[in-house]
This record gives C-alpha cells, sequence and structure tokens, in this order.
C-alpha cells in the first residue's frame, strides 16, 4: 500500500520557471519539518533528555537518586520541624522546597521530585504507616481474592499534590535542567502490599507465584494499570522524565523475573498479529499505555542487583537503563548494545573517598560509557552521611569533561600503541 510519502519517481523533481529541475515542494516541505524539529529538540531540550535520547551532547548530564535527603544539613533542619516523612512528601511547599534544595546547592541537570514509590497507593485503595524504626507498614497485606475486592482505579485528585508540585518545579527550574518523575515498578510495588512493608526475604511473594498465582497476577495487573495512569499524570504536570523503580526485582532470579516482573513493564508491538486475550493482556503493560498518551517522554529501568537481567530489561521498551554500580559500565554498554541509553554508574561509596579518587572514577565511567545515550549518575542512591563537598565534587567535575577532549586522549592513547 502506497504512503502518503510515496513519490513517483518522475515527481521528485520538477521543473520550475526558469527551466531548470527542482525538489518537489512536498520534499522540501518534509525535509524542512525533520530539520527544525531537530533543531528545536537540540535548542530547547535539557541535556538530560537529549543524552536519553540518544542525541550528540556535548558533556555528561548529571543528576543523582536520592538526591534531596538527609545528608544535607538543610534538609535535616526541615525534617526537625517537620518530622513526618508523610507530612514532608505530601505537602506541596515541602515538596518543591526539599526538590529544590539540591538544584540550589550543586545545580544538576535533573530535578527530581521528592516524593516516595508507595505515595499513590491510597489512592487505589491501599493506606500504609511508615514507622521510625520499621518503615512501610500496611496494617491489611493483600493476599487473596477477598482482599484483592479492596481496591479501586486510581484517584488522581487524591495526588494532587503530586501535580501542583511538578508544575511548581517545572516554573521554578525553567528549562535549565529537565523535571524527573518516577514510579515504583508493579512488582516491587506488589512486595509491600503482599509483605505488609519492607522485607529480607520476599517468602510470602514469591510463594504466591506457585500457590496463587491467579490473585497475584491479579494484583499485578492493577498496579500496572494505576502506575501508568500515574506516569501520565506526572507527565501532563509537567515532568521531562520518568523513572520506574523495580528496586526489589532483582530479588528474583531472572527467568522469574521474566514471568512476573517484566512482562508488567514491557511495551509489546501492534503491528504483530495477537489473540484477543493477549490484546487484552497488551493493553495493561505500563511501557505501552504511557507510549500511547505520552510518546515523547523517555522512560529510565532502574533496578537494584540488575547484572543478571540487562539484556532482559532491554526487552521492556524502555528508552534508558540504569546500572547498579556492580556492573562494569564497558560491559554494561557491551552487553546492552546499540538503540538504548544507560545511566550510572559510580558506587555510592565513593562520594567517601579523597576526592581526586572521586575525580578518576568519575572520568572512568563516563569514558567507558561513552560520548553518546548516557546520563551520569550513582549506582545507587545518595548514602546517609555522604560529605555535601563530594556531592558538589561529583556535580562539577560532570561539568567538566568535555567530549571533544574524551576524544582526542582516545586518539593520542592509539597514537601510542601504533608508535
Amino acid at each position: 500500500m502506497e504512503s502518503w510519502l510515496s513519490l513517483p519517481a518522475g515527481n521528485c523533481l520538477v521543473t520550475s520557471s526558469l527551466g531548470f529541475a527542482a525538489p518537489h515542494p512536498l520534499l522540501i516541505w518534509v525535509f524542512f519539518s525533520l530539520f527544525t524539529s531537530s533543531m528545536y529538540h537540540l535548542v530547547l531540550d535539557p541535556l538530560l533528555l537529549q543524552a536519553a535520547r540518544g542525541d550528540p551532547v556535548s558533556r555528561p548530564p548529571a543528576w543523582m537518586m536520592r538526591q534531596a535527603g538527609r545528608y544535607m544539613a538543610v534538609y535535616r533542619k526541615l525534617a526537625k520541624k517537620h518530622p513526618s516523612f508523610r507530612e514532608r512528601s505530601e505537602t506541596i511547599d515541602l515538596i518543591v522546597e526539599i526538590s529544590l534544595q539540591p538544584w540550589e546547592a550543586f545545580h544538576p541537570d535533573g530535578v527530581i521530585i521528592f516524593s516516595d514509590i508507595l505515595t499513590p497507593l491510597p489512592a487505589f485503595g491501599v493506606p500504609f504507616d511508615i514507622e521510625e524504626v520499621r518503615g512501610p507498614v500496611i496494617q491489611s497485606p493483600l493476599r487473596s481474592e477477598e482482599c484483592l475486592k479492596a481496591l479501586h482505579p486510581i484517584d488522581l485528585d487524591k495526588l494532587h499534590f503530586v501535580g501542583e508540585s511538578v508544575k511548581i518545579l517545572r516554573r521554578e527550574v525553567g528549562g535549565q535542567a529537565a523535571i524527573l518523575g518516577f514510579v515504583g515498578a508493579p512488582w516491587t510495588i506488589a512486595t509491600y502490599i503482599v509483605e505488609g512493608g519492607t522485607t529480607r526475604t520476599y517468602t510470602t511473594i514469591k510463594s504466591m507465584c506457585h500457590t496463587a498465582p491467579q490473585v497475584l497476577r491479579a494484583l499485578l495487573s492493577h498496579l500496572t494499570k494505576a502506575i501508568a495512569e500515574y506516569i501520565v499524570f506526572q507527565v501532563n504536570s509537567g515532568a521531562d522524565c520518568v523513572q520506574i523503580f523495580d528496586s526489589w526485582g532483582g530479588q528474583l532470579p531472572p527467568n522469574m523475573w521474566e514471568q512476573w516482573s517484566k512482562p508488567y513493564i514491557q511495551e509489546l508491538w501492534y503491528h504483530l498479529s495477537f489473540s484477543n486475550d493477549l490484546l487484552h493482556f497488551l493493553r495493561l503493560q505500563i511501557v505501552s499505555l504511557v507510549r500511547r498518551k505520552c510518546p515523547g517522554t523517555p522512560l529510565v529501568l532502574y533496578i537494584n542487583g540488575n547484572g543478571g537481567l540487562l539484556e532482559r530489561m532491554k526487552g521492556t521498551g524502555v528508552d534508558v537503563i540504569g546500572l547498579d554500580w556492580t556492573v562494569d559500565m564497558a560491559d554494561g554498554r557491551k552487553r546492552l548494545g546499540s538503540g538504548i541509553s544507560i545511566q550510572g554508574n559510580v558506587d555510592p561509596a565513593y562520594l567517601f573517598s579523597p576526592l581526586p579518587a572521586l575525580t578518576d572514577e568519575i572520568q572512568r565511567v563516563v569514558k567507558c560509557a561513552g560520548p553518546r545515550g548516557h546520563i551520569l549518575n550513582l549506582g545507587h542512591g545518595v548514602l546517609v552521611g555522604t560529605p555535601e563537598e563530594a556531592v558538589a565534587h561529583f556535580f562539577d567535575v560532570a561539568r567538566s569533561i568535555k567530549f571533544d577532549t574524551i576524544a582526542e586522549d582516545h586518539l593520542r592513547e592509539e597514537r601510542k600503541l601504533v608508535v
């Protein structure tokens, strides 16, 4: 079937009034549109978005997971006045203030909203508390079909504080940096809902994979739809990019992650022939749902302990894969191949090292990652007690790196090898 862009060979050139051949006006319009679209992205988009798409950049964009938090004195001072984490993460003024603390101190290339992966739970029927010692606590874990009746479609009005905070951050930061939203992956959220909070063993939810698979799949399907709507909500509020944290996906053996986490994240292609049952399942995929409503928004997938999952992660359809610090950057880049960007992966413990050692490690990671499709980050969140001086140094080094200089260094090394 001929597309609207198809032109007969004789129509690619037309004869002008002066008698010479000229390109067909439609071709001129197409090339002009493509050129102006590319220039728009290159000029106006923050550096982080350019790197997420794999566009050429002059230096590596940088931000940090948990870049707002207890390691900062200004945050600790605020936390004394507002000791409840739920208050800090669900009050618009506090969310904005905390989110902007690292922006004002270090000017990272990404400003992530101060929130929690469990924040949306009450909006679809799962109340939770955060206790000082135990952390997140869900008093009534969901482990049966009867329990699932408590769930309902996500009510985004109950998350208005997230949307308003993102809008304010967008105005405050302007185009100087990307605004990042984030969510928990369905499997990771399900671990809290089934286990009743944090756990070291995940025995209850892992056993459900075999003893009550229908119940677990029903829960994961409900979470997938809710999380996809939550992502779209953040993007519509002003988020440029969204990170999906499958924090506890690494607790699954790779074959089980393939069955119980990946299918609820991945994008399946519409042009293949599916059965009706599979088409229904397709409509529940996070990436697929988000792609239809926010086609230009980069999605980042991070799994703690992802060394055994990299190739499988690429199949989810996300734009960027975050590497934790246990994966060698050069090896990770090689295993993932082309067509996808990467994020990471300096060991957070390096921020406790002498600054020259930190500089060397940042430069090593950037060189191994290459000049395109890399967002500099840690391999995990900033650790409590991290010196603020080291965080400032991290971003200073990132800004000092120029990819043309790295290319010249590589050329010198190659010449030495030849000699």
